[in-house]
Order: structure tokens, then sequence, then C-alpha cells
């Protein structure tokens, strides 16, 4: 059997590989949000060519930058495309269907929605309102199913170490990449929190099987025995959530892009802390608790 809690200190130096990193941009940068927390207006649009052709995002992107400032431009299927803006009226908007009419294509709009900036502080606030109240729910729901608060801290700080790299690595891919952050992504970072947890909940619920059952084993030991006895169980479930996702993602359109890429970067983050984190977070506990008892 490997020794898997024999190098906990080289997990831990691993997670802050990813963690300072994540750190450093979200201080310094911060994330770039779209308009459903700033406040702006979306307009969708789905252009008919002739010849049924498919336009480019670039050429849709050089037309449209004739006639109005945006801040963003998406492309959803081969003809329909999402602009986000601060500000457009309705005048502005038939304005552009016009321009892109005589332009570029027949243009027909699909969605005109504005969001005020008072209803996008809400959003953010019932954001971090939310992962609070999830964090506190899954705290107390896992310090009382294993009777000890130890496993309940340290499954939400795996949990929010799969969080913190999923929103530092959005903070470099907006810098860099443009990317914004929108409602779409507070909901892939709820459903890593509960897909983060699920998993540590498997390795705990094994760790607390074999100390009724080995009760003459010390507790790394048995916590190394639950970590290799659920870990290809871990890998396989992954996998197939992985798959999933990664052909949503090259297949999926671009509205989901970015949502779906989170939910990876989740699972991957998720496998590796439910393992390789929540369980060393124990025996690390239970290291300082005997340390102190001694003295």
């Amino acid at each position: 059997m490997i020794n898997f809690m024999k190098y906990k200190l080289l997990y831990f130096l691993l997670s802050l590989l990813f963690i300072i990193p994540s750190a450093y941009f979200l201080i310094r940068f911060g994330l770039k949000p779209s308009v459903d927390f700033t406040g702006g207006t979306l307009l969708e649009l789905q252009l008919q060519t002739q010849d049924n052709q498919p336009i480019s995002l670039e050429k849709f992107r050089q037309t449209i930058g004739e006639i109005v400032t945006t801040d963003s431009v998406q492309q959803t299927e081969n003809s329909t495309f999402i602009i986000k803006a601060q500000s457009l009226d309705q005048q502005t908007n038939v304005k552009i269907q016009n321009f892109l009419t005589d332009n570029l294509a027949p243009a027909t709009e699909k969605r005109f929605e504005t969001i005020g900036p008072t209803l996008g502080k809400e959003l953010i606030k019932k954001t971090l309102f939310g992962v609070l109240i999830a964090g506190s729910f899954i705290l107390l729901y896992v310090a009382s199913r294993f009777k000890d608060k130890k496993y309940g801290v340290c499954a939400i700080l795996a949990m929010f170490h799969d969080t913190f790299i999923v929103i530092g690595v959005f903070s470099f891919l907006g810098i860099y990449f443009n990317v914004e952050v929108d409602a779409l992504f507070v909901t892939a970072v709820l459903t890593i929190l509960s897909f983060s947890v699920h998993d540590t909940i498997v390795v705990y619920d094994r760790i607390r099987e074999s100390l009724k059952h080995h009760p003459k084993l010390g507790f790394t030991q048995v916590v190394n025995k639950a970590v290799t006895e659920t870990l290809a169980r871990s890998i396989n479930n992954s996998l197939t959530i992985f798959f999933m996702l990664l052909a949503l993602y090259l297949l999926g359109g671009e509205t989901i892009k970015w949502f779906v890429f989170a939910l990876l970067i989740g699972t991957i983050s998720g496998t590796y802390s439910s393992t390789f984190t929540a369980a060393p977070l124990l025996v690390l506990w239970e290291d300082i608790k005997n340390r102190k008892s001694k003295s």
C-alpha cells in the first residue's frame, strides 16, 4: 500500500503553486465583470445571408465597430451574435440593425435586454450571500454527520481551495483574454462547491468506517487506507464528468464556453483536493492536536 500521507507537505506545496498566483491576480486585477454585474445592454441579432454562408465573428466585429462601441461581441451560432455594451437605447438598436442590413446581411432582433447597475449590485450581493449560506450549511452538515468539527472545517477548506483556484484562473483570463464573469459563472462556482464536497465526503466516510473496523491502526494509517481505497473510484467518476464537459466545451456554443471551462477546472481541482487536500488536512489537524496534548 502506497503511503500517500507521507507526502502531505508536497500536496500542500502543489496547492500553493496555484493558490498564490490566484491570490496575486485577484488582489492586483480582480475579475472582469459582465453587464450582469455592472449593468448595461445585451442585444442578440440573427443575420441571414443569401447563400446561407456563415458570417465570421471577426467580420461582424469589424462591421459593428463602425457604428457603435461595444464591451464584447460573441457568436452563438453560425450567424447569431450577442452584443454587450454599457448603454444602448432602442433608437441605437434600430440603427444597428439597419446598418448591418445595408452593409453585411439582413439582421433580425432575437433579444434586447437592459440591466440597471442597481440590479447588477444586487446580483453580486446575492452571489456572495449564496456562497456563504452554502458553505455554512455544508460545514454544519459534515461536522454533525461525522460528529467532529475537524471534518467540517477541513471539507470547507478544501472546497474553498477549489473555488479560489477557479476564480483566480478567471482573473487571469480576464486580463489576457478579455473573459468576463457573468451569472453563468456564479452557477459554475456554486456547482463546483457541491462537487468538491461530494468526493470529500466519500473519503471521509471511508475513514469513519475504517476507524470502527480497525481501532488499533493509527489515524494517519487509517486516512492513508481510506485514500487508497477511494482514489480509483474518485478518478473514474471524475473522468466521466471530465470527458462530457470536454465534449461540451469543444462542441457547445460560445455562450456556454466559459461556463463549461469553469466546471472543467473545478472538476480537476475538486478531484485533487478531495484526496490530496481534505484528507491530509485531517492528518495535519490530528498531528497538531497530539503535539498539544503531549506538551
